[in-house]
Formats: C-alpha cells, structure tokens, sequence
C-alpha cells in the first residue's frame, strides 16, 4: 500500500506541474495584461515602468520560473482589481462552494443509490421503469434553466424560500459556514438540487446498471440459497459491490461539481469561486483568473488520489495489480 501511494503521489505532482505550466503560457504567454492595467492615453513611460513592475519584460523561460517558483510558495499573483493576493480571494470564497458541492453530492449519493437500486431489483416495475425515464429527465434539463424555474416556484410564486444568497453565516473552526442556521440551509436548499439533478440522474444510472449485474453474479445467488434475509443479500452482498464504480464516478464528479459550479452561482447569486471567476473574467483580472485554474487542478489531483485509496480499499485487486506492474 505505501509503494502505491507513493507512486501516485508522484504522478499527482507531475501532472501539476504540467498543468501550472500550461496554466502559465495560457494566461501569462498569450495577450499583454498592461492593456488592462493602464488606460490607453498613459505616456510611453509609464507603460514601460508597468512592464518592468510586472516582469513582463523578462525572458519567458524566467517569467515561466518566476512563476513556479512563487506557485510553491503560494504566490499566485495579487489581483488587479482587489489589490490583494489572488489565492487569498479564492480561499475566501472556496468554503461556499465547497459547501453547495458536498452538499449536492450528498444528495445526489443519497437519492441516487436508494432509487437506481429500487430499479435494478424491480427493472419491470411501473416505479422502476418510471425512476429511469426521470433520469433521463435529468440529464436533459440544463442547469440555469431548472435553478431559474426554481427559483419561479419557490421564491417567487410560492415564496417558500429565498431566491439568491448565502443568508445567514456561523464561525466554525475559523470557516464560515450556513449548514447550522436555518436562513442558511433555506438559501443553500435550491443551488444544491439544482446542482446534485444531474449527478442524481447519473448515480441512478450507475447504481441500476450495478445492481443487474451483480444480483446474476453467484455469491448473490449463494447467499439466497443459505436462506439470508433479502435485506441482508442486498445490503452486505449487492450495495457492497456496486459502491466501487459509483464511488469512483463519483468522486470524480465531486471535482467537476467543484469547478463546474460556475452557472449555479451565478443564477442564485452564490458568493463562490465560481461567480468569483465570472465577475475576474468581465473585469479581465488574470492573476484571479489563473488562481482558479490552480486551485481547480489542485482539487481534481486530490480528489483523484484520494478516490484511487478508497478503490484499492474496496477493491484489493487494484494493489494487487499496482505491485505486479
């Protein structure tokens, strides 16, 4: 296990470092930031003292090391707009977003298990065959599109729950969070399902799949011959089993909720990374731009390796086939 972890460990460290490289020339090789840092009527010197501030008039393998360099140091750039250092303000903001994340696969695991193993056991069932139409439902509905029919609903004709905003905030361990006021989770109620529907959708899909191919499998059949309670077979025997591709989907789609929740954000006004990165890309300020892309990466590495741990848990083989290899 320790030679694994090891070896992804490295290859987590590599593919950041590609990507920060790739991150740097995308952002920092390509346009001139001092169009956006200086009005057009600046005077010849001024233009070249902001160049000479900025570094840009460096050779490129220096800005590219200069740049990773800092990376390691946590240095992103500081923000055009804010003044301050890049990192700070993704960090400000990266609890609320992974707040609506985990919050949304929570629900999506929860909901999607429950119904995608309801239709694998009973696939010619009414309910079964309608809980499959609805995941398709699911992955054809776009997301500002549900989150604005939502907020139509219950904010505005219903006027259950907020339309936009965070609502009200508690300090825990120095992070600020909504899950333990009731303002909060009445705020945090409709960007969650309007980002977990489609995720929903897939978990169904992958848990019905899963349960139709292992109730066929002999250890199931085994376990029905000894006379174990259905309730026993499906939980030890099938939900077991079906976990590893759900998990492994899943932990990747975490990532993607993370950064993806762009949209989302936007439409209820969530003060995320991902309204962060809209309101950086109107006001063309790239240090933010690129301290997002980093932390994104960053996220997706971890979560990756920390999903291919809990495989090699669940599925001994995965060791088994790293140490041969």
């Amino acid at each position: 296990m320790l030679v694994y972890l090891i070896r992804r460990l490295g290859q987590s460290a590599l593919v950041l470092v590609v990507m920060a490289v790739l991150v740097f020339i995308g952002i920092y090789a390509i346009g001139n930031p001092v169009d956006v840092l200086i009005s057009p009527e600046a005077d010849l010197a001024e233009q070249q003292a902001t160049i000479a501030r900025l570094g840009l008039d460096r050779p490129l393998w220096e800005q590219l090391w200069l740049f990773l360099v800092n990376a390691v140091q946590g240095d992103l750039g500081r923000s055009f707009v804010h003044g301050v250092p890049a990192l700070r303000l993704i960090l400000e903001r990266l609890p609320a977003t992974l707040e609506l994340a985990l919050v949304a696969l929570v629900v999506a695991l929860s909901v999607g298990v429950f119904l995608g193993l309801w239709a694998g056991l009973k696939p010619d069932a009414l309910l079964g065959r309608s809980i499959m139409t609805g995941s398709i439902l699911g992955f054809s509905l776009p997301n500002f599109w549900l989150g604005l029919m939502l907020i139509l609903v219950f904010a505005v004709l219903l006027q259950w729950l907020p339309a936009g905003g965070r609502g009200e905030t508690v300090d825990l361990l120095g992070i600020r969070t909504s899950l333990f006021t009731l303002d909060g989770l009445s705020h945090l109620l409709l960007p969650a399902i309007t980002l977990a529907l489609y995720k929903t959708s897939l978990v169904i899909r992958l848990a019905r799949a899963g349960t139709r191919e292992v109730v066929l499998q002999d250890y199931v059949k085994f376990a029905r011959a000894k006379g174990l309670s259905p309730s026993r077979v499906i939980y030890v025997h099938v939900l077991k089993n079906i976990m590893i591709p759900v998990v492994t989907v899943v932990g990747l789609e975490l990532g993607s909720m993370i950064a993806f929740a762009v949209v989302t954000e936007t439409v209820f006004a969530w003060p995320g990374i991902g309204k962060l990165l809209i309101d950086s890309i109107v006001n063309l300020d790239r240090p933010v731009v690129v301290a997002y892309l980093m932390m994104t990466v960053f996220i997706f590495i971890l979560i990756n390796l920390a999903v291919d741990l809990l495989y090699s848990l669940l599925d001994p083989r995965v060791r088994l086939s790293e140490a041969g290899a």
